[in-house]
């Protein structure tokens, strides 16, 4: 007995050895590109602009100037609500096709998820020059029009618009939205579907009754998943977006490179960061509720 005791103690000694050698890798990792670059941006948004990498001394100067300064709230604001737009029409396009895959798609839904997938494949950039291409002026949508005889001339109402921005973001983020919801609908049991069916409830009464209310775990992770990124995106406004269009990652961009005020577009990033904290807050609450329920 002691002798296997003996034995068991330097296994196991060897085997926290090596998990602590697999994990310091990632630990590493996450220490210098995640906390330290958070750590960086907050201490940058407390000095002063002296056109220097690092800034000099300490002030709150631009946190006021980003509170009392209207420009930045309105974009702010308006950023808030293209990110929404895009994540609602992100979301209720990508559920359905993610109950399909869920439900119906069969010995098919292999090549529907790789389908859904292929996106990730092509360059993110590649598919906005693309959007681009169809809503210019003397593009793929306007050319469509005019060949079917909708309209006699081509329009500028669809590029340079927030439309174009909320449409484009939407196309780009549909992956991220579809396997979030496929995932909590796949795991929902059929036993709890053929319970209701059991007991008379219609299709509709059974998707409101069930399947809603197990699968918001996953619209809700697809939401912020969505949100988050789209909030600070300037690539997008910055391409198929017009004035009426900029976003708040746009202003933080000229911050770091035109401008060259590295502080402010700091304080900028920070104060989209407790933004999106409050966000993802509300999310969790709301996840917590609707997990208590179900």
């Amino acid at each position: 007995m002691s002798t296997l005791v003996a034995a068991e103690v330097p296994e196991s000694r060897s085997s926290s050895g090596f998990r602590f050698a697999m994990l310091l890798p990632g630990a590493l990792v996450t220490f210098l590109l995640i906390l330290f670059a958070l750590g960086l941006v907050l201490f940058l948004a407390f000095r002063g602009n002296d056109g220097s990498l690092l800034g000099v001394g300490l002030t709150v100067e631009n946190f006021v100037t980003v509170a009392t300064d209207p420009l930045y709230w309105t974009v702010t604001l308006r950023s808030l609500v293209i990110a929404g737009l895009v994540t609602l029409a992100t979301v209720v396009t990508a559920y359905p096709v993610a109950y399909y895959l869920a439900f119906h798609a069969g010995r098919r839904r292999g090549l529907l998820l790789f389908l859904v997938t292929l996106p990730f494949w092509t360059s993110y950039l590649l598919r906005v020059f693309a959007w681009k291409i169809v809503l210019a002026y003397n593009g793929v949508l306007n050319s469509a029009l005019i060949e079917s005889g909708i309209w006699s001339e081509p329009t500028l109402a669809f590029l340079n618009t927030p439309a174009a921005v909320v449409v484009t973001l939407a196309h780009a983020y549909a992956p991220f939205a579809i396997l979030p919801i496929y995932v909590a609908l796949d795991t929902i049991p059929k036993s709890l579907l053929e319970a209701a069916s059991d007991l008379g409830a219609r299709p509709f009464t059974a998707f409101r009754r069930v399947v809603l209310p197990n699968s918001m775990p996953g619209v809700l992770a697809a939401a912020l998943v969505v949100f988050v990124p789209t909030v600070g995106d300037y690539v997008t406004p910055a391409m198929v977006g017009g004035p009426a269009s900029t976003m708040i990652g746009t202003l933080i961009q000229s911050q770091f490179g035109k401008a060259n005020d590295w502080p402010f577009g700091a304080a900028l990033s920070v104060c989209v960061m407790l933004a999106i904290l409050v966000v993802v807050l509300v999310a969790r609450g709301a996840d917590r509720k609707f997990g208590s329920r179900t």
